[in-house]
């Protein structure tokens, strides 16, 4: 290797190892070095709990978010602020604080509001969203006391909540046990539910026939019906049941939409029928249903799995014609081929696009991406890459230079 690229090297090694502040900032020296003798501090207990990552700091700063929120219920308009509800609830729930939780909802029983149906409904799917299901069931149970009429929508609610919180084998026998013990008749959405949480279980012969006892309980099934068993038949490699439920679809006089469409064509590229695919996208066009980034993906993915890396570049190029953004599945399917076939100036291009877009893909999907145009002494490209990554905060990872002999 010649002494100019063996600095280059260097350089860009210098790049990938140094911490980010200092690949941008000069580092500061002291002329004098400290004595000997010196001692550093320790932090002293109150510095160290005080600090910004502290658990005390974490539990101050999201009892005071409780507390204010608490407070700010007393207005009408907050409480019909639907989004903060859900965003503090989350934001609890990732950090595991129940307890904070249960705190906020339980202060909502003592509004008017509480015996509106609504307000009651929304509080249980945050009880859901948090995974709670025993808080939902009990509040569920509570309404008749805090003046609150219960309705198959409050049911579905409830439903929907033991479902979001996984409590999977509780949710037939909410089924059929609640609606008999207050009078309520099961609707079309709560069949949907349970035949949902059943594809969530892989559990599609139970689905199936849950689908059954719908029709014959004189249930009509619809649209969500069908795109949540055609989805899971599709997903779970049974093609021919998924065929057989397009059929029933159709014979129905229903008209699949999009999400129908994107189910069957996932299946038939799973089943390698690629060529069926671009004939079910033509269909698609014909009736005037736009593809979506979900419905090129599927192409792009079908391609890449047989390795095309022709036709995977030009179904991307065409989403990017469609207006389909790309997202981090088109990524994830594209940059391994590319890689693999030295299309290193593609997967830089893929690279950049996904760090304009903060769309993050993996970081050992962009080490290879490096790694290649390393292999193939694009340099500058390579530095260009991780100084982008850097400067967008992108990565919260090191990426590292692959040895090489100089």
């Amino acid at each position: 290797m010649s002494s100019s690229s063996s600095s280059l090297y260097r350089r860009l090694h210098g790049l990938f190892n140094l911490p980010r502040s200092s690949a941008t900032k000069p580092i500061k020296t002291n002329p004098s070095p400290p004595s000997s003798t010196a001692v550093p501090k320790k932090p002293t207990a109150a510095a160290a709990s005080s600090s910004p990552g502290s658990p005390l700091t974490l539990e101050r700063r999201l009892q005071k978010l409780v507390n204010k929120f608490i407070k700010n219920s007393d207005s009408d308009r907050f409480r019909a602020r639907h989004g903060i509800y859900d965003s503090t609830v989350r934001r609890l729930a990732v950090h595991k604080r129940f307890s904070m939780i249960e705190d906020i909802i339980e202060a909502q029983k003592k509004y008017e509001d509480i015996r509106d149906e609504g307000f009651a409904i929304r509080l249980i799917m945050l009880y859901g969203k948090a995974g709670m299901f025993t808080h939902a069931r009990k509040l569920f149970d509570e309404l008749p006391e805090l003046n609150c009429e219960r309705t198959v929508k409050s049911f579905n609610a409830l439903l929907a909540s033991c479902v979001n919180s996984k409590e999977f084998d509780q949710v037939e026998t909410i089924f059929w046990d609640v609606p008999e013990k207050v009078s309520i008749e099961p609707n079309v959405i709560s069949y949907n539910i349970v035949i949902n949480a059943y594809c969530e279980m892989d559990a599609l012969d139970k689905a199936f026939l849950f689908f059954n006892d719908m029709e014959k309980n004189g249930m009509e099934p619809d649209l969500v019906t069908f795109n949540t068993l055609l989805a899971a038949f599709y997903r779970k490699g049974q093609f021919l049941d998924g065929e057989n439920m397009w059929n029933m679809l159709e014979s129905k006089n229903m008209a699949p939409n999009l999400i129908s469409y994107n189910a069957r064509l996932r299946g038939m590229v799973q089943e390698n029928k690629i060529q069926e695919g671009i004939g079910l996208l033509a269909e698609m066009e014909e009736k005037g249903i736009k593809p979506d980034v979900s419905s090129f993906n599927a192409m792009i993915k079908g391609f890449c799995e047989d390795g095309n890396l022709e036709e995977a570049k030009k179904w991307y190029y065409k989403s990017k014609e469609n207006e389909a953004t790309p997202n981090r599945s088109t990524y994830r399917a594209l940059l391994p081929l590319l890689c693999e076939q030295g299309d290193s100036d593609m997967a830089l291009e893929l690279c950049k696009e996904a760090i304009d877009n903060r769309v993050v893909i993996n970081v050992a999907e962009v080490q290879r991406v490096v790694d290649g145009l390393v292999k193939v002494s694009k340099i500058e490209e390579a530095e260009e890459l991780v100084k982008l990554c850097n400067s967008n905060n992108y990565l919260n990872f090191k990426l590292e230079l692959p040895q090489t002999s100089t």
